[in-house]
C-alpha cells in the first residue's frame, strides 16, 4: 500500500525551490493552512516569485536568531503550493498554503536575500489500515480522554479523526495537527518516514499529555471546598455536562469503548477506504454517525449497518478494462462463440461502432429478438468477452418494480433492487448487462409499474442519475452496455420499445445445426458427462437424423437436450464397464429417445383432398400449420375447431365466403353448399393460432374439399385473403421459410408484396428453395390444386403465370442482402 504522500499527484519541483523557515507551526501534506509570513527572508522569497503556481518548501525551525544557519534546515520538510497571498500593513503577507508531499532539503543556501534548496522526494514505509488498527484505537482513546480535560481540543476532534481512518500515515499527521501537539513533537512526526513509528510518536505524545492533564486535575481537586454547602450552586445542564465529562474520562482511562461507538468507528473506516463519491460519502457519514446515538435501537442499528454495507458494496469507481471498444476483439469473439447469424452480428457491431465514435453508450439499446435456443445469450457473452467486461443477466419476467429497483427504507424488509445488486456482485460499474424477457416485463400480478421504471433507467438522459429506491443516492449507469432480449419484439410495451433497436434471429437450418452439434455442442456435452472424443463418435448423417426427427425447433435447445440424454445412456454403460468405445447410431437414438417426434413431412407424403400445409409465426420461431377441411353430408354448416383466436375464426369464415363466390370456376356444384357441411380443423393444438396470415391456406383447404381436388403435398403457403380474393402481404417471412426448409419443404407460395423479404433468408437456403409470388387466390388454385376444373387450368411449378422468383432475381436479392 502506498502512503498518502506517495498517492499525492507528483509535482514538478524544479532544480531548486524557495525555502521558508517557520518558527510557529508545522505544515503537513494533504492539508490547507492559513499562515502569516513576517520573517524577512520569507517575505523576500514570496516577492521574488509573484507567480500563481508557486511551490515552496515549508520547514520548521526552533532557531530564534535572525540569521538561521542553512545547514540546520537540511531535513524533512513539506512541499506546499501557495494558493493565495494578501499584503498586510507592516510588511507581512497573509497566505493560504496547500500541503503536497514530504521532501528532504539538500544543499540549502542563502542567496538573493532568501533560502533555496534542492528538494529530494522521499519514500515512506507504508502500513496497512488493518495493521495500524490497534495503535489507531489507542490514539483515539487518548484523544477522547485528553479532550475531556483540556479545552484546546474541541469535542469535534475525536469525531473528525474517526472519519479519516483509511490512511494511517495521514491519520497520524491529522492527529498531530488537530490535537495541537508541541512544535518539537509535530516536527518529529513530520520527519518520521516509517508510518508505524509515526503513529507511535503521536500515541506517546498524546498519552503523555493526557497523563499530565490527569495529574494537574488530581493536584487541583483537594483545593476545592470539602463541604458540600461551600460549593457554588450549579445549573442542571452544567452538572449533566460535568458528569458526562467524567464518564468519558473514566471510560478512556479504562480503555472501554461503547460497542456502538466502536462499530461507528469501524464503519467510518470502511467508508473512508471505499472512496465514495462526495454526495454518497456525505449521506454515508451521516448514517454512520447515527450509530453513535444512544437512542438508536438494536433493530435500527441493524438496518443502518445493512444500508451502509450496501453502499460500500457498490463499485462507484471500479471499471473493467480500459473502457475502450475494440470492434475487432468483439468480432473475433462472435466467430469463436457463435456460428452463422452474420446479419445479427453486423447489426450489433454497428451499434458498438456508433458507441466508439460517440465516445459514450447513450444511444438506443440493441434488443436481440428470436425464439428460444438460437443464441441470444451467447451473442451477449461474446460481446462481454470481446469488450473485456463481465456479463450480468437479469430476467424481467414476473418481477415487480420493488424487486428490480429496490424498496424504500421506510418499508419493512426493504432491500436493494436486483439491478443494483447485480452490479454490486460483478464488482465493476461498466459491465455488459443483458435484460432478458423484455416482452414479459410487467406481465402478471406484479407490484408497481416495472415498465415505467425500466423506461426511466434506460432513458439515455437519465442514466447518469439513476437512483435505486433503497440506496436513495444516484449511480451513473452511462458506462453500462445494456443489451435486451425478447421472443416477440412487438409484445414489448410501446414506450419501452422506443428505447431499443430490434435485431432479429430467425433460427438455424438443419445444415447449420449439424455444424453446431458437431463442433460446439458435442465436445462440450461429452466433457460435461465425463466422456471424450476418443470414446464416442457421431456422424453427420446421424446428426441430421437427430435434427430432423427430434430437434426441428428454430434453436438448438432440443438438440442439446437430445444429445445430453444419449450421453447419459453411454455414461451409465461406461460406469458399468460394458464397453470402451461407442458410435452413436439411429438405433441407439431411437432406443434412448423413442421413435422420432416428427415423422415424415408433408413433402414426403402423398397429395390429399382438403389437407394444406400453412406457415405461421410464433414467439418460438416459424412453425408449420397443418389445416384440414372435411366435406360431409349436412345442411351447409361451417364447423371450426382447433386452438384458435378470434382473428383466425374470422379468416375461416371469409375463406368460406370466397370459395362460394368462386364455385363455378372451381367446378363446385351450387347444391353442394346446401347439402354438405364443412369442418375446418387445425390439428396441432399445442401451437396457439391467431393471425391473418393463414387466410390463403384455409381458402385452399376449403376449395380442395368442396371440389374434391387434392392439394400438392410439396408446397407450403402463407398470406391473407380479402373477400375478393386478393392476396395481402404478411410478416415473419424469414422465420416461416426456415420452418418449411427444416421440415423438408422447398416450394413456397408468398404474396407478391413479400418478394423483398426473401432476401432476408440465408443465401444457402434461397438456393435450395423455389418461391412463387402471387397476387390473387386464382393463382394459388392453379399452383396447388391437382386435377381438372372448368375454369382453372393447373400451372406447372415453374409457370410464368405464378410469377416465380427466377435465379437472376435471386442473385439480385442475394447481392442486396450482402
Amino acid at each position: 500500500m502506498l502512503s498518502s504522500d506517495a498517492r499525492t499527484p507528483s509535482q514538478k519541483l524544479g532544480e531548486r525551490i524557495p525555502v521558508l523557515p517557520i518558527r510557529s507551526t508545522v505544515v503537513f501534506p494533504s492539508g490547507a493552512t492559513a499562515l502569516q509570513i513576517g520573517y524577512a527572508p520569507n517575505v523576500e522569497a514570496l516577492n521574488a516569485h509573484p507567480g500563481r503556481e508557486l511551490i515552496v518548501a515549508i520547514v520548521s525551525t526552533l532557531d530564534e536568531s535572525q540569521d538561521i544557519p542553512p545547514r540546520t534546515l537540511e531535513k524533512v520538510a513539506t512541499a506546499v503550493r501557495v494558493l493565495e497571498r494578501l499584503n498586510l500593513p507592516g510588511g507581512t503577507i497573509q497566505t493560504t498554503l496547500a500541503g503536497l508531499r514530504r521532501i528532504h532539503l539538500e544543499d540549502v543556501r542563502f542567496e538573493d536575500g532568501y533560502y533555496t534548496a534542492r528538494a529530494r522526494p522521499v519514500e515512506e514505509v507504508a502500513l496497512e489500515p488493518e495493521q495500524a488498527e490497534p495503535v489507531v484505537e489507542r490514539i483515539l482513546t487518548a484523544v477522547t480522554g485528553l479532550a475531556s480535560y483540556v479545552d484546546r481540543i474541541p469535542d469535534e476532534v475525536p469525531r473528525i479523526l474517526r472519519m479519516n481512518l483509511s490512511d494511517p500515515g495521514r491519520f497520524a499527521d491529522l492527529a498531530a495537527t488537530l490535537c495541537n501537539l508541541k512544535l518539537p513533537d509535530r516536527d518529529a512526526v513530520l520527519g518520521e518516514l516509517n508510518v508505524a513509528a509515526r503513529l507511535a510518536l503521536v500515541q506517546a505524545a498524546l498519552e503523555s499529555a493526557w497523563e499530565r492533564a490527569r495529574e494537574v486535575e488530581a493536584a487541583v481537586q483537594p483545593a476545592e471546598p470539602a463541604a458540600a454547602g461551600a460549593e457554588a450552586p450549579r445549573s442542571a445542564p452544567a452538572k449533566t455536562a460535568e458528569l458526562r465529562r467524567r464518564i468519558t474520562a473514566l471510560q478512556a482511562e479504562l480503555g472501554e469503548v461503547d460497542p456502538l461507538e466502536r462499530e461507528a468507528d469501524e464503519m467510518l473506516r470502511k467508508l473512508e477506504m471505499a472512496r465514495l463519491p462526495a454526495r454518497v460519502a456525505a449521506v454515508a457519514r451521516r448514517e454512520a454517525e447515527r450509530l453513535r446515538s444512544s437512542s438508536t435501537s438494536v433493530q435500527e442499528a441493524s438496518e443502518l449497518r445493512t444500508y451502509l454495507e450496501a453502499l460500500i458494496s457498490i463499485p462507484w469507481n471500479k471499471r473493467a478494462g480500459d473502457g475502450k471498444i475494440q470492434l475487432a476483439a468483439v468480432e473475433t469473439a462472435f466467430h469463436e462463440e457463435h456460428l452463422g447469424m452474420d446479419e445479427s452480428k453486423q447489426r450489433l457491431l454497428e451499434v458498438l461502432a456508433v458507441a466508439e465514435l460517440r465516445g459514450d453508450l447513450r444511444g438506443p439499446v440493441p434488443c436481440i429478438v428470436g425464439p428460444p435456443g438460437v443464441g441470444k445469450r451467447t451473442l451477449a457473452t461474446a460481446i462481454a468477452r470481446g469488450l473485456g467486461r463481465p456479463l450480468i443477466r437479469l430476467e424481467l419476467g414476473g418481477r415487480g418494480e420493488g424487486q428490480l429497483f429496490g424498496t424504500r427504507r421506510t418499508r419493512a424488509g426493504a432491500q436493494m433492487g436486483k439491478l443494483m445488486q447485480a452490479i454490486a456482485d460483478c464488482g465493476v460499474k461498466n459491465p455488459v448487462f443483458l435484460l432478458e424477457e423484455l416482452d414479459e416485463a410487467g406481465l402478471g400480478n406484479v407490484e408497481g409499474d416495472p415498465v415505467e421504471a425500466l423506461e426511466e433507467a434506460l432513458d439515455p438522459e437519465n442514466r447518469e442519475e439513476f437512483t435505486d429506491r433503497y440506496l436513495d443516492v444516484p449511480f451513473d449507469l452511462s458506462e453500462v452496455f445494456f443489451i435486451g432480449s425478447a421472443g416477440d419484439f412487438y409484445r414489448i410495451p410501446r414506450d419501452l420499445r422506443d428505447l431499443f433497436i430490434e435485431i432479429r434471429i430467425a433460427g438455424y437450418t438443419p445444415e447449420e445445426k449439424i455444424v453446431i452439434g458437431r463442433d460446439w455442442l458435442f465436445p462440450r456435452i461429452l466433457k460435461d458427462h465425463g466422456l471424450s472424443l476418443e470414446e464416442v463418435t457421431i456422424s453427420d448423417e446421424t446428426l441430421l437424423f437427430l435434427t430432423r426427427g427430434y430437434a426441428r425447433d428454430a434453436g438448438v435447445g432440443n438438440l442439446r437436450r437430445s444429445l445430453a440424454a444419449v450421453m447419459r445412456f453411454i455414461a451409465r454403460q461406461k460406469a458399468e464397464g460394458r464397453a470402451t468405445e461407442w458410435a452413436i447410431t439411429r438405433e441407439m437414438i431411437e432406443e434412448v429417445l423413442g421413435y422420432p417426434r416428427w415423422a415424415a413431412t408433408m413433402a414426403e407424403s402423398k397429395p390429399e383432398v382438403g389437407v394444406v400445409t400453412g406457415l405461421a409465426w410464433t414467439a418460438s420461431g416459424g412453425e408449420l400449420m397443418f389445416i384440414e377441411a372435411l366435406k360431409m353430408p349436412g345442411s351447409g354448416r361451417l364447423v371450426i375447431t382447433g386452438l384458435l383466436g378470434d382473428v383466425m375464426r374470422e379468416s375461416v369464415n371469409a375463406a368460406y365466403s370466397y370459395v362460394r363466390s368462386r364455385a363455378e370456376e372451381l367446378g363446385i356444384p351450387r347444391e353442394t353448399f346446401g347439402e354438405y357441411d364443412i369442418h375446418v380443423h387445425f390439428p396441432v393444438g399445442a401451437t396457439p393460432k391467431d393471425g391473418p396470415s393463414a387466410g390463403a391456406a384455409v381458402t385452399l383447404a376449403i376449395a380442395s374439399s368442396l371440389s374434391d381436388r387434392p392439394v400438392r403435398h410439396d408446397l407450403a403457403l402463407t398470406g391473407e385473403v380479402t373477400l375478393r380474393g386478393k392476396i395481402l402481404e404478411i410478416g415473419g417471412v424469414k422465420e416461416k421459410v426456415l420452418a418449411a426448409y427444416r421440415a423438408g419443404i422447398t416450394n413456397i407460395i408468398l404474396p407478391t408484396g413479400n418478394q423483398r423479404d426473401v432476401r432476408e433468408v440465408p443465401a444457402d437456403v434461397r438456393e435450395r428453395m423455389q418461391f412463387f409470388s402471387v397476387e390473387r387466390m386464382d393463382q394459388v388454385f392453379s399452383l396447388a390444386l391437382l386435377g381438372d376444373a372448368p375454369g382453372v387450368a393447373p400451372l406447372p411449378l415453374h409457370a410464368e403465370g405464378a410469377h416465380p422468383l427466377h435465379p437472376p432475381e435471386r442473385q439480385a436479392a442475394g447481392e442486396a442482402d450482402r
